[in-house]
């Protein structure tokens, strides 16, 4: 159980830190994914897959 717990921990917090990173290098070009509990959600979800798809969805939507 711990273990489970431990692993869903790990992966929000790599998701927060994927998000982090690409705000961070990226921001210079404007380009800003918010960070908050859905986009956090798909991205540990859905890993690199789920960040490629916010990434397309900001360019659509903007």
């Amino acid at each position: 159980m711990k273990k489970k717990i431990y692993n869903v921990v790990r992966k929000i917090v790599l998701a927060f830190l994927m998000l982090y990173a690409f705000n961070y290098f990226l921001s210079s070009l404007n380009i800003y994914i918010p960070i908050n509990f859905i986009t956090v959600g798909v991205v540990t979800l859905l890993g690199i897959p789920g960040l490629s798809s916010l990434i397309i969805l900001f360019f659509i939507v903007k």
